[in-house]
């Protein structure tokens, strides 16, 4: 089905003609045609094998036909031009020899008539261009067949055009409804779902802190704990929704004077949180640098835990961050089970994860979300892998301010 003008349906007839009453420079071209050729009647018509409907008209004789009207496509000769995609023209329809016994000058009382296609850049047809008039005209003269048909171009062009228009139009709503969409998706994780998860937490700390029995501060303990840990969800499902959705993770770059404090005590975090395993930690940053604090506590944090998840358990994790010049690198380092060379493009990827994943592991977002945080600091994030080196994680950030 042609994108306009091949169809039936009277909703699509309806929006067709719409279409054409858009274009406000038809009715003009109408009134040119009408004064030039001396025509009548002019019109741009939808034209399929089932249909003839006027979009717009210049009546000057009176004969009948409003925008929205139809006619059986059987009684024109609209259905001539439209098979073979070339114009009809008749000067004197009674004299015609090809036209003098034809049924539809007969029908409407016509001497002239001219038929011009209307079909778009693509190839669909549309429907015609046409005039009529009970006396006869010279409409065959070159010049008025070349006028009819620049303006039916013309016509074919703009109808693009409203098409185009549509569609920008249909998209930029789609564009609108999913912002808003997103705003609320936001709205709940970030409202609706933490005050229960923050009374929960509370509970979790009144638990521990007024009972005496070991049992109930164990519970306390674990409540605490999937607490934390459906927080930490929360925030990287949010982080996902901002990076993906929006305009990426954003961040309040400031000088930092004292950044390694800050990595060392995500480092005493999790050594905390796995005290059966082991991190080397190489931290040796001795210059301020401009960047979002919180952001970079996030990416190691991220970085390090992936490591602790899926690095050899009897092997030791190491972290590193140091300055080149005006770099600074931070790497995460461990042994175990490398990633498979196919993999290593989509470690990046959002929900991604290695098939060794155990379930509840984590949603897959981690390394995504390190990755936006040091793109969103002009940064860049690599991994490289393999049997005898392991798996290193290394985000080169230019972001260490002068001395």
């Amino acid at each position: 089905m042609d994108r306009l003008g091949n169809s039936d349906d009277p909703q699509d007839i309806a929006r067709d003609v719409a279409a054409v009453g858009r274009i406000s420079a038809v009715p003009s071209l109408l009134r040119l045609i009408c004064q030039n050729s001396g025509m009548g009647f002019a019109a741009v018509a939808r034209v399929t094998d089932g249909t003839w409907t006027a979009c717009a008209v210049q009546d000057d004789i009176q004969f009948g036909l409003a925008p929205g009207g139809q006619l059986d496509v059987q009684t024109t000769l609209c259905r001539e031009s439209r098979a073979a995609r070339q114009p009809v023209v008749i000067d004197h329809a009674s004299q015609d020899p090809v036209y003098a016994e034809h049924h539809t000058p007969k029908l409407y009382k016509i001497e002239s008539y001219i038929s011009v296609p209307i079909v778009r850049p693509g190839g669909d047809y549309f429907g015609n261009l046409c005039a009529i008039d009970p006396r006869p005209r010279i409409v065959s003269d070159p010049r008025t067949v070349t006028m009819f048909t620049v303006f039916a171009e013309l016509i074919a062009l703009q109808l693009e055009s409203e098409d185009h228009q549509v569609e920008v139009e249909q998209a930029l709503a789609l564009e609108r409804a999913t912002a808003e969409l997103r705003e609320q998706f936001i709205a709940v994780l970030g409202h609706d779902l933490r005050n229960p998860l923050a009374a929960v937490g509370a509970t979790a700390e009144l638990m521990i802190r007024s009972s005496a029995e070991p049992p109930m501060i164990a519970l306390g303990t674990r409540l605490r704990s999937t607490a934390r840990r459906m927080s930490q969800l929360i925030d990287d499902v949010l982080d996902f929704a901002r990076g993906r959705l929006g305009a990426g993770i954003g961040i309040e770059a400031q000088e930092v004077p004292d950044l390694a404090s800050y990595l060392r005590d995500v480092v005493a975090e999790l050594r905390e949180a796995h005290p059966e395993r082991t991190v080397i930690e190489r931290i040796t940053i001795d210059r301020a640098v401009r960047c979002d604090r919180g952001r970079l506590q996030q990416l190691l944090s991220n970085l390090l835990g992936n490591a602790l998840t899926y690095g050899a358990a009897d092997r030791p994790v190491v972290v590193s961050a140091a300055i080149d010049d005006r770099t600074l690198v931070l790497m995460v380092a461990n042994e175990g089970e490398p990633i498979e060379p196919e993999n290593l493009a989509q470690v990046f990827e959002p929900y991604w994860r290695p098939r060794s994943s155990k379930p509840g592991g984590g949603l897959g977002l981690g390394l995504y979300i390190g990755a936006q945080i040091v793109k969103a600091h002009g940064g860049e994030l690599q991994v490289r892998s393999s049997a005898e080196a392991g798996t290193v994680f290394e985000a080169c950030l230019p972001i260490v301010l002068p001395r």
